[in-house]
C-alpha cells in the first residue's frame, strides 16, 4: 500500500513538474503572455505601500544596515522614519536609496534626511535620494539636516550634480521636475551642550531630538530619538560605548544601535598583517571609536529599552555561523530583546500599544 501511495506521488509530482515546464514554454515563446508578465511585475513595483503614512503609529524601516566594508547583503547606514504623515530618511549610506525602492514606502513627500555624521559611508547615497525624490514628486530642495560640515557636503554635491540635473530637466521639462527642486538645503543641527538634546523637528506629534556621541575623532557626531504619540526609537548613530545613548534612549521602545564585534575584526586584521596588507592597520584603529554587541545590549539595558536592533555591523556576516560569532556573549547580558537588524526589515509601533510589529519586506 504504501509503494502504490508512494508511486502515486511521485507521478503527481511528475504531471506537476511537466505542467510547469509547459507553462514556462508556452511564456517562453509568447510575445503577449511576456508582456503581460511584465506588465503584472511592474505594477506590484511602483504600487506604494501607504499604510506606513495612514495608519497611527511610528514607523522604522531598514535601507541600510550595513558599514563601509563591502557587505553583497547590506547597504551602508539608512532608516526611513515615517509618523504623522511625514518622513523623514535618518543618514543616506551608498545603496539604501535601492533597498528603499524595493519596499515599495512612498518617497515623494519626503520632509529632509538627518544625518548623524559626515563620513562617506552615511552620505554617499544622498544624490540617489536627491534626484530619486525629486522625480517622485518633491517640489522643494531637498533639506538636510546635519552637523557643521553639512552645507559644505550639499554645496559640493549640488555643484558635481549640476550638468545631470540640467540635462534632466531639458529632457523631462520643468513643470514635472522643478528646477529649484534639484538642489539640497543645509540645515545645521548645533547640540553646544552634551547633556543636553536639541529638538530638530516638532510637528503633528512627531518630535526628532539630536544628541552628542563620541565618534572622535570625529566631531561632532550625533544620535537622534525620535518621539510620536508615546511610542519612541533611539538610534546611536556611529559611536564608541556611550553613555548618552542610554540617557537620551531611556525608556525607548526600539534602540537602534551599531556594533562592530572586536574579536572578528582583530581576526580579520592578524590574517591581513600575515599577508603584508597595509589595510590591517585600518581594522586596528576602528575597534576603538566603535561599540561591541556586548556592550550595546549593556547599554540597551540601562536605557530599559524594550528591543535593541543591532544595525551598521562589522564586519559582514555571510552566514548563521558568523551571526553566531558575532552575538558571541550578548545573552549572558541580555536575555531577550535583541535581534540583527538587516536590511528590508519593517517595525511597525501602533500607539497606543507596547506592540513592536516585525515586518520583512525582503
Amino acid at each position: 500500500m504504501g509503494r502504490k501511495i508512494g508511486i502515486a506521488l511521485a507521478g503527481l509530482a511528475g504531471v506537476v513538474v511537466l505542467a510547469g515546464g509547459l507553462a514556462w514554454a508556452v511564456l517562453w515563446f509568447s510575445p503577449s503572455l511576456q508582456d503581460a508578465a511584465i506588465e503584472r511585475r511592474a505594477t506590484a513595483m511602483v504600487t506604494p505601500e501607504n499604510e506606513v503614512l495612514s495608519k497611527n503609529a511610528l514607523h522604522v524601516v531598514f535601507c541600510g544596515t550595513g558599514s563601509p566594508l563591502p557587505d553583497p547583503d547590506r547597504a551602508s547606514a539608512c532608516y526611513g522614519i515615517y509618523a504623522g504623515g511625514h518622513f523623514f530618511l535618518l543618514d543616506a549610506g551608498p545603496g539604501g536609496w535601492a533597498k528603499l525602492a524595493r519596499m515599495r514606502v512612498p518617497v515623494g513627500g519626503i520632509d529632509g534626511v538627518l544625518l548623524t555624521h559626515l563620513h562617506s559611508d552615511h552620505i554617499g547615497g544622498l544624490p540617489d535620494i536627491a534626484l530619486n525624490t525629486w522625480a517622485a514628486g518633491r517640489k522643494a530642495p531637498l533639506r538636510v539636516y546635519g552637523p557643521r560640515g553639512t552645507e559644505m557636503v550639499v554645496e559640493g554635491l549640488d555643484e558635481a550634480y549640476a550638468i545631470d540635473n540640467g540635462y534632466r530637466i531639458k529632457h523631462h521639462g520643468p513643470k514635472l521636475l522643478p528646477p529649484e527642486a534639484a538642489h539640497m538645503e543645509a540645515v545645521i543641527v548645533d547640540v553646544p551642550d552634551y547633556d543636553k538634546a536639541v529638538t530638530v523637528f516638532d510637528r503633528d506629534g512627531l518630535k526628532i531630538s539630536a544628541f552628542q556621541v563620541n565618534h572622535l575623532p570625529v566631531k561632532p557626531a550625533y544620535g537622534y530619538r525620535v518621539d510620536f504619540k508615546g511610542r519612541s526609537v533611539v538610534f546611536s548613530g556611529d559611536t564608541k560605548k556611550e553613555e548618552n545613548v542610554a540617557r537620551f534612549g531611556k525608556g525607548a521602545d526600539v534602540m537602534v544601535h551599531e556594533a562592530l564585534a572586536a574579536h572578528m575584526v582583530n581576526t580579520i586584521g592578524r590574517v591581513l598583517a600575515k599577508a603584508g596588507d597595509r589595510r590591517a592597520k585600518i581594522m586596528g584603529d576602528i575597534p576603538d571609536y566603535h561599540t561591541t554587541p556586548v556592550e550595546a545590549a549593556g547599554i540597551a539595558n540601562e536605557a530599559g529599552a524594550a528591543l535593541l536592533v543591532y544595525s551598521h555591523i562589522v564586519p559582514a556576516l555571510p552566514n548563521a555561523l558568523a551571526e553566531r560569532v558575532f552575538l558571541r556573549g550578548v545573552g549572558d547580558v541580555r536575555a531577550k530583546g535583541t535581534m540583527l537588524g538587516y536590511d528590508q526589515l519593517y517595525l511597525e509601533l501602533p500607539v497606543g500599544s507596547g506592540e513592536i510589529v516585525r515586518h520583512d519586506l525582503r
